[in-house]
């Protein structure tokens, strides 16, 4: 398989930059998922890759060479499209070994690639169907069957996934993830489901307006996040964000939004010092505030705030409580057999030593 370098890359329509300055390695046998809005440049990215788009600056490697002028068919990549682009007109088994006739292979090698790619996706008992008789998910392994069988050094997804219901969705997530592991290839993946990401890749690319924002492992893209917006898209539901003052009284210092002020931990005060007097934007995960009522842990000093909830959203294994205070809101993960009812006011313990804050000006994250 390959390594795929990105190096300065840049995509411009016309005076609209599309792709600003990419830099990115994707390790071989790595699975990288560029994840963000619609229109961040994500496809555009694959699709460079691809050698479906011209690069404007910069250089693409795939496996040491530098592809820029290299066409699509020489690259040695297979991409699989959200629409699948099967051939209405052919049956299962055609549409996987069309590739491997137009390439020139043997009746015998194609047979076998096909037979084992089927094999490898459970689609066996479909090779004689055409696409018309297959549901959205055997579709989608049909389509993932045509690029397996071109033993490519690099696969490229383009949102696969996003045409299937929600169900299959999570179970097609979980088969990708498998057959990565089982070809050990390297795979560049685009969604604009964070979800998505989180659960399939080894190395998570945030991307926003053509930029790269964050290139990190799922675990640290959460715990760590360079900025607000990545904080805020990573996480579901997404981060909560209030404008607080930052204070300090007597050794403490404190983050006070009005309706309520939070006593911040003394770990935090060396990186706080050129704040204080000043407002920066506080982050808390819904999963790092608890109903009082329901909660056992300890409780921090200065960690209690006083919310009204707004709406109960049971989802089952867990519920969202979305409260309010004076004009922001907030969601919290409650345990599922909370009680609490719109209108109610509830005490919230936030977890202090989870919190995020960020500069104001740059939104770039200061703890």
């Amino acid at each position: 398989m390959a390594e795929v370098i990105l190096e300065n890359v840049v995509k411009k329509y016309g005076d609209v930059v599309a792709v600003k300055n990419i830099n990115l390695v994707v390790k071989d046998k790595e699975f990288a998922v560029l994840v963000g809005p619609s229109g961040c440049g994500k496809t555009t990215t694959l699709r460079m890759i691809a050698g479906l788009e011209e690069i404007t600056e910069g250089k693409i490697y795939i496996d040491g060479k530098v592809v820029n002028d290299v066409p699509p068919k020489d690259r040695d990549i297979a991409m699989v499209f959200q629409n699948y682009a099967l051939y209405p007109h052919m049956k299962v088994y055609d549409n996987m070994a069309f590739g491997l006739k137009i390439r020139g292979y043997s009746k015998k090698e194609i047979d076998q690639r096909v037979q084992e790619a089927a094999q490898i996706l459970g689609i066996t008992h479909l090779l004689n169907r055409y696409p018309k008789e297959l549901s959205g998910g055997q579709r989608q392994r049909v389509a993932v069957g045509r690029a397996i069988v071109r033993k490519p050094k690099v696969f490229l997804f383009d949102e696969p996934l996003s045409n299937l219901d929600a169900k299959l969705r999570v179970q097609m997530r979980a088969e990708l993830k498998k057959l990565h592991e089982k070809l050990q290839t390297t795979i560049i993946y685009v969604t604009h489901d964070q979800v998505e990401a989180m659960t399939m890749g080894d190395k998570i690319c945030v991307m926003k307006d053509g930029m790269l924002l964050q290139v990190d492992e799922p675990i640290k893209l959460y715990d760590y996040p360079k900025n607000k917006f990545v904080a805020g898209f990573i996480g579901s539901p997404p981060m909560n964000f209030v404008t607080v003052d930052i204070q300090q009284e007597n050794d403490s210092i404190y983050a006070n939004e009005g309706s309520f002020k939070l006593k911040l931990p003394a770990k935090y005060k060396e990186q706080l010092v050129n704040y204080i007097g000043k407002k920066m934007i506080l982050g808390i995960r819904p999963e790092n505030m608890y109903d009082k009522l329901f909660y056992s842990g300890p409780i921090q000093e200065g960690s209690l705030i006083t919310l009204t909830v707004d709406l109960v959203e049971p989802m089952g294994s867990e519920i969202y409580l979305h409260l309010t205070s004076g004009k922001n809101n907030f969601v919290l993960k409650a345990d599922p057999h909370n009680t609490a009812k719109p209108n109610q006011i509830i005490e919230v313990v936030v977890n202090l030593d989870k919190i995020h804050l960020f500069d104001i000006d740059t939104e770039e994250t200061i703890i």
